[in-house]
């Protein structure tokens, strides 16, 4: 629906001194989209749910994962470090969205599941999270989207390759 730079609301670093620069102008624009969707969701579940988004994407990694992960699995999936996760945990364990338990033929892991009450408040923050989002892209036709769905699979692509390089 929208293309080029026409009815830009939303201000880019360097914007136009980096004539020539097509690399760092495209990485500047993906950040500013990127951070533009995150402050808007961080906001917005703090407004209506009173949660935070990490509290969010822990309840989404269990959700994908109902027979529940370790915590070190959690780290992994969530890319953030063990004691980030501990404390996101134990706060959604005392709010009674979550069980973490040593399993009895290994003590030393902690196995994290989501409780009933836990997927009924995931799924009023899943709702809220697939609305927001759909409002968010509502502007961009199907096709645009799937353009830029696969143009980003490209950027995948070419990241991994460069990190090959290093």
């Amino acid at each position: 629906m929208f293309s080029g730079d026409q009815n830009e609301s939303i201000p880019e670093k360097h914007d136009g001194e980096l004539i020539g620069r097509q690399d760092i102008r495209v990485l500047l624009r993906l950040l500013s989209c990127s951070m533009t969707i995150e402050k808007r969701l961080r906001r917005r579940f703090i407004e209506q749910f009173n949660t935070t988004l990490p509290r969010f994407d822990v309840l989404a990694a269990l959700e994908r994962n109902p027979d529940g992960v370790t915590m070190s699995e959690l780290s992994r999936l969530l890319l953030v470090s063990n004691g980030n996760v501990t404390v996101l945990v134990r706060q959604l364990e005392s709010d009674g969205y979550l069980s973490a338990e040593a399993p009895p033929e290994d003590k030393r892991r902690t196995i994290v599941m989501m409780t009933r009450k836990g997927r009924e408040h995931f799924k009023l923050l899943a709702d809220a999270h697939h609305k927001w989002i759909g409002s968010m892209f509502r502007q961009m036709s199907p096709a645009d989207m799937q353009s830029l769905y696969l143009l980003l699979a490209n950027l995948k692509v070419s990241l991994a390759a460069e990190e090959e390089t290093d």
